[in-house]
């Protein structure tokens, strides 16, 4: 008789508890739900916080442009909770030890070009510009459908850095000189801020390659420490004055026909992102990648205008005996780069193999197709000539 008393009670009491249960799960799963809610509008429940350091100085516009527009990105399509603060060149580190701040995580990410490492990792300058290589354009079709990208990572990868493409200024300008070049002659003795590969191909031509940041420039030229200076095209070298100490502007950018710069990010805290932070930062860095040069193609042709028609610039092409003996050294220095450097051959072979066949269909497409629109258009004149 005890037993089956006590039976009912231990039911209700297993059915009591089950629902206290049920009652508890349920009451937790609609604060879950409200909290999911509520951080749509509102502030996240967690964020992440990330510092950028740049090479460029802190407002330049386009190179400098590039990172804050990455960091708004990130910022507005993860809904904050991962945050990007930009750091100009100098703010955290030097500008040229911005690879080095993201290797040993002093900051999780980081803008620039990647022929500044080049005494560290000599095969970094394809990850730039070859000199007489691949356009924007190409080297986009190379690196995220011509296995450039990957051979790219796996460069990087002993330094625990993790790259993606950052933006890219196109066919540069082959910069400004304080004299007319009439001949490959007028190359010796002249001191000139060119970097990456191309600044040993100069030295071999007969001048003097100087390495400068962009904030050292104008002064530079301004003291006669150096003769000439290449740094992008006319958007960005009339934001940094440099048509007030030259007078000479010349073309076309044979060092740099595709300037690609680069995000770096440290792998370790890519790692410990969650997947969708994972994949908002490679789709930011895609998207400033193709913004920064669509903007540039808009704003060197009106700054190029306001450089003519504002300003005593002369515009000049190469002599073509110049361009010939850089092309010469270009061939040779990088047969020296591929000879010395492993990694240089193995990222070479792709990138010349690629260089090759979009040279081929664009003989027919680009080149064809401009040559047909000059044959019809009225001929193209600058105010200056």
């Amino acid at each position: 008789m005890k037993e089956r008393t006590l039976l009912p009670v231990a039911v209700v009491g297993v059915l009591v508890l089950w629902l206290t249960t049920v009652g508890l799960w349920a009451v937790d799963a609609q604060k879950i739900d409200q909290r999911s809610v509520d951080r749509l509008p509102g502030e996240p429940v967690e964020a992440i916080e990330w510092k950028l350091v740049t090479t460029w100085p802190k407002g330049l516009p386009g190179l400098g442009s590039a990172p804050e527009n990455f960091a708004r990105r990130v910022g507005e399509m993860s809904n904050g909770r991962l945050t990007v603060r930009v750091y100009g060149a100098g703010e955290v580190v030097p500008p040229f030890e911005v690879f080095d701040a993201v290797a040993q995580g002093v900051a999780e990410m980081g803008h620039g070009a990647a022929y500044y490492w080049k005494g560290k990792i000599p095969a970094s300058v394809f990850y730039t510009a070859v000199p007489f290589g691949m356009t924007a354009q190409e080297m986009n079709g190379w690196l995220h459908y011509g296995g450039g990208l990957e051979l790219w990572r796996e460069l990087y990868a002993p330094f625990g850095v993790r790259p993606f493409a950052g933006g890219s200024t196109g066919v540069q300008m082959a910069g400004w000189f304080n004299r007319e070049l009439k001949s490959a002659a007028d190359l010796d003795g002249l001191k000139m801020r060119i970097p990456g590969l191309a600044g040993e191909v100069f030295a071999a031509s007969g001048g003097t390659a100087v390495r400068l940041a962009g904030g050292e420039v104008y002064t530079s030229m301004q003291t006669g420490v150096i003769d000439a200076v290449e740094w992008v095209g006319p958007y960005n070298d009339r934001t940094l004055g440099l048509m007030e100490v030259a007078e000479y502007y010349y073309y076309p950018g044979w060092h740099e026909p595709g300037a690609m710069l680069e995000f770096t990010v440290n792998q370790d805290a890519f790692d410990q992102l969650p997947q969708d932070l994972q994949a908002i930062v490679e789709g930011a860095a895609r998207a400033t990648n193709q913004d920064m040069l669509d903007e540039f193609t808009a704003r060197n042709n009106q700054s190029l205008t306001t450089l003519l028609t504002e300003h005593s610039t002369k515009l000049r092409p190469l002599p073509d005996d110049v361009l010939d003996v850089l092309y010469i050294n270009a061939v040779s220095a990088l047969e020296r780069l591929k000879a010395d450097d492993p990694m240089a051959q193995k990222i070479a072979a792709s990138y010349e193999e690629f260089l090759e066949g979009v040279r081929r269909y664009h003989e027919i497409s680009e080149r064809a197709y401009l040559n047909a629109r000059d044959r019809v258009l009225p001929p193209i004149s600058f105010t200056d000539q």
